[in-house]
């Protein structure tokens, strides 16, 4: 009886190992809706009380993401990539150099941590890929993105945030062999590599559909949506980006998607304003294809994120800077404002939008028209507003280059 009880007990620390909460890039799922209730639905004109700054995170443009006690952020410092840790008052609780960091065009961080119980997966801009103990900074093991997967890079450097399921983390180099990849989480040892179409990542952070029969890995390379199949790898389905011919396929035109796909109800949703711009597919129920519903070419978002409540599609256009309301079963657009092109996210049923120019708006919905409510503009930081807004525990986050600002967006109760 001894015996089958401490085996039961093992079984459940390998179940629970293997299967930890995830912290991820855009919240639960990626989807950019944050948890809390009890909101501010309007702001005073100064903007909601600000209540933790902290500086000299170095440039860049990754989010900090959170876990219950913590939350994690990097930047580029004198050409080094570092890796922050922090407790939820601001304190520093240790930092990591993990190598050299993207200077080049729009220099700093840009691929997010993603967090799996005690272990912490980051790349950086030059495509390596890092495994680090959370408790205390320490390094695993690491790939090196041209001597372990003979990779190329892109224009503006490898930019997504790692994928983690169970003893998986998924990583797309974008090399002609090694173009996506999966690696045992806590060794680095290669499961399995998928070819795709020998194209560079398509600066995408992918995102995990799990149906009945399997579970599916969706990201873009340069040129093409693409599903594998979590397990094996195997290439289900991909689809084209024909916004640029063949012979007009050099970097920079036409090869950026940096929006995560939504999944629902059978569904996915992108926008990819560098390639076929706003699309609804239809999923099959064994995942192994996807047929087109609809596609609208205004749709242009292409670094904003996307976010997705009740019939209709959040997000920002480019040709015409504006944000824009799209009824997700018909793909026409329901209503827009000049806000100007920026970064969304939503949390207590309103939507949150910073602006390339540092402006957040708080914004409310009904049946998709757009309301703005307030806003006020962020000045201090460094460089391009580009990163987006993070919500936990009732408090605003938002990053401005070198430095990370916290808000109070919390209703405050009558007693």
């Amino acid at each position: 009886m001894k015996i089958i009880l401490i085996s039961n007990i093992l079984l459940a620390f390998v179940i629970f190992s293997r299967n930890p909460e995830i912290y991820e890039w855009r919240g639960k799922g990626r989807t950019g809706i944050y948890p809390g209730t009890n909101l501010l639905k309007e702001w005073p004109e100064d903007g909601p009380p600000e209540i933790m700054r902290i500086e000299n995170i170095g440039n860049g443009f990754v989010s900090p993401v959170f876990t219950e006690e913590r939350f994690y952020i990097s930047g580029e410092v004198d050409s080094m990539s570092i890796l922050f840790c922090f407790d939820l008052k601001g304190q520093k609780l240790w930092q990591t150099v993990l190598g050299r960091e993207w200077t080049k065009s729009c220099p700093g961080s840009r691929s997010a941590p993603t967090i799996a119980g005690d272990l912490l997966y980051i790349g950086n801009g030059f495509g390596n890929l890092y495994c680090v103990k959370c408790a205390d900074g320490k390094v695993l093991w690491s790939k090196d993105f041209e001597k372990d997967f003979m990779a190329k890079l892109p224009l503006h450097g490898h930019s997504a945030a790692p994928l983690v399921d169970g003893d998986k983390v998924f990583w797309m180099p974008g090399g002609k062999d090694f173009n996506m990849v999966a690696l045992n989480r806590f060794t680095g040892k290669l499961i399995w590599s998928n070819k795709g179409f020998g194209e560079t990542e398509g600066y995408n952070s992918p995102k995990l559909i799990e149906l009945p029969a399997r579970k599916i890995v969706v990201t873009f390379s340069s040129y093409h949506l693409m599903g594998f199949d979590a397990s094996s790898g195997k290439l289900l389905w991909s689809q084209e980006q024909d916004s640029y011919p063949l012979d007009q396929r050099t970097p920079g035109h036409g090869d950026t998607h940096s929006n995560t796909v939504l999944y629902e109800d059978g569904a996915i949703y992108y926008a990819a304003g560098d390639g076929n711009c706003g699309v609804k597919l239809m999923l099959s129920a064994d995942g192994d294809s996807i047929k087109q519903v609809w596609r609208n070419n205004g749709f242009d978002s292409y670094m904003g994120g996307i976010v997705k409540l009740g019939n209709y599609l959040y997000g920002c256009g480019t040709a015409k800077p504006m944000l824009l309301s799209i009824n997700s079963d018909n793909g026409i657009i329901a209503d827009s404002l000049r806000l100007g092109a920026g970064a969304i996210i939503s949390a207590d049923n309103m939507l949150y939008y910073y602006t390339h120019k540092g402006e957040m708006q708080l914004l409310s919905i009904d049946e998709g028209k757009l309301t703005k409510i307030s806003s006020f503009r962020i000045k201090e930081g460094t460089k391009q507003h580009f990163a987006h807004p993070v919500i936990n525990k009732g408090i605003l986050y938002q990053r401005h280059g070198n430095l990370l600002l916290a808000f109070d967006i919390r209703k405050k109760l009558p007693y």
